[in-house]
């Protein structure tokens, strides 16, 4: 496997992970205490009372499924379900994901910053972080290696 290639997996990994960490934080303490003592003021331009639902959010799309994918990258194994969403027939599942995710996350940025009307570094790194995800995978070499015969 190309370093670009185990880069793209390693940034989806991190990524899912973090996103589990920091959803699970704040669907256990919706509160935002688990997370340096978050406040739930923040919140008061948002539809939400508190962490729980956005917490739940973050934990599944941007946690659960980058580490489902990220691992689908390695073992490249068939789904028929995320086949028929994939709008990239050339290319494999996995693969087109892995942009979505990237899309999903700065979708979620750019809401909770909204939201919240305030931006902060992480907001930055992580924006940052979905970008670098997109041009990983559009390079020739990723590509390349995730294109169906």
């Amino acid at each position: 496997m190309k370093t670009a290639i185990k880069i793209h997996i390693i940034l989806l990994a991190f990524l899912g992970i973090s996103a589990l960490g920091g959803g699970g934080a704040l669907t256990i303490s919706p509160s935002g205490k688990l997370l340096g003592g978050l406040p739930v003021s923040i919140l008061k331009n948002s539809p939400f009372k508190d962490f729980f639902i956005p917490g739940i959010i973050l934990f599944l799309v941007l946690g659960t499924v980058p580490c489902l994918v990220a691992f689908s990258l390695i073992k490249k194994t068939a789904n028929k379900l995320a086949e028929s969403l994939n709008f990239f027939k050339d290319m494999y599942w996995a693969w087109s994901f892995s942009i979505y995710i990237a899309f999903a996350l700065i979708i979620w940025l750019q809401t909770e910053m909204f939201l919240l009307q305030s931006v902060d570094w992480l907001h930055n790194f992580y924006m940052i972080l979905a970008i670098v995800i997109i041009l990983i995978a559009l390079l020739p070499e990723v590509r390349n290696f995730y294109k169906k015969p």
